[in-house]
């Protein structure tokens, strides 16, 4: 976590000492659009907040399922044999992690650095909204084309990496999730033995845990959606957007549509995310929601995630969006402090 927030401090001041932290450009209707990398809330919220939390809560269950969980009801006592077995459930998944990796780095970080930034910069078209990556050729006395090719190129190998570890994170849910459901299942088939309150107790921890990474996930890619919905917009900054789109909602007015249009490959690398990050969530109720005993925090847990998915699906869709987008991410914030949504304890 600490690592992720420092890459991306280090590039807020590396664009506020080349100027482009906060920037305006006048499109071609008159409106005067902010720009700025500092306030991309796809940089800012997502890679200084929402991902270094992801990181915090996937270690910490981590940390729990490895030292605590796994240990109580799978080795009995025997601490070797209980690291060894973990660690070869995490050696099966390597090929994916490879595989993972390299989609990251080819696909979230060098064709789309080619593609959405340098060969924009370089022979200009695509249809791309204009923002910070791209300000050199609207504004060049603030910036030149080399040095964005260079801070381009360095934002996207910042962002391909994270996101890996993003990923892997995903994988290592899955891994823990499925591993809880094996041992379960096996300690069921033993005879006069009844674990039922341990597996409770364990199974609820763990989706307490992968529920918080859902929510982040979920976030993170609302959170990109947002902002490459606003770079369309006829919106002056995010703030100002999201503020009159709630406002209008309540004067009647229909600003949805008075943008313009641009080819948004951040709409598909946010909808990705989301799918991966609720189908671990759903593997996990499947796995360890059914015949549990903890039906009711589920519920509550798998209404928030429905509800975050509900409002990233409407973003930009109608107008007064947003006031479903904050009681939403409200709900979700809440959710990270009180992961079953009021009292319930395992009995």
């Amino acid at each position: 976590p600490a690592s992720v927030f420092a890459g991306m401090t280090a590039l807020g001041f590396l664009s506020y000492i080349i100027g482009i932290h906060n920037v305006t450009y006048e499109r071609a209707d008159g409106l005067v659009k902010q720009v700025g990398f500092l306030w991309a809330a796809n940089w800012t919220l997502d890679f200084m907040v929402f991902l270094p939390l992801f990181f915090f809560f996937v270690i910490e269950l981590l940390v729990f399922w490895k030292s605590e969980g796994r240990r109580k009801l799978a080795a009995q006592g025997d601490q070797v044999e209980s690291d060894d077995a973990w660690l070869r459930n995490v050696d099966a998944s390597s090929y994916t992690y490879w595989s993972v990796f390299l989609i990251c780095l080819l696909f979230a970080g060098l064709f789309q650095w080619i593609g959405v930034s340098l060969i924009p910069l370089m022979k200009g078209g695509g249809n791309y909204a204009m923002d910070w990556g791209k300000i050199a050729l609207v504004r060049p006395e603030l910036i030149s084309v080399p040095e964005t090719v260079i801070f381009t190129g360095l934002a996207y190998l910042y962002m391909c990496l994270v996101f890996y570890l993003f990923f892997a994170g995903l994988i290592l849910l899955y891994t823990v999730v499925h591993d809880l459901w094996k041992i379960g299942d096996g300690l069921k088939k033993l005879p006069h033995v009844d674990h039922q309150q341990e597996l409770t107790e364990a199974g609820l921890t763990v989706m307490r845990g992968v529920f918080r990474c859902t929510v982040l996930g979920v976030l993170v890619a609302i959170w990109m959606k947002v902002q490459s919905s606003y770079l369309a917009s006829s919106g002056e900054n995010i703030v100002a957007w999201l503020v009159g789109d709630m406002s209008s909602m309540f004067q009647g007015r229909d600003d949805v549509s008075t943008g313009f249009r641009y080819r948004m490959p951040t709409h598909y690398s946010s909808l990705l995310i989301v799918i991966s990050t609720c189908f671990v969530f759903l593997y996990g109720s499947i796995r360890l929601g059914v015949g549990g005993r903890f039906h009711a925090p589920l519920w509550k847990m798998s209404a928030v995630v429905a509800l975050l998915v509900v409002s990233y699906l409407l973003i930009d869709a109608f107008a007064g969006f947003s006031t479903l987008l904050a009681i939403s991410v409200l709900v979700a914030l809440y959710g990270l402090f009180d992961p079953g949504l009021g009292r319930w304890r395992a009995s």
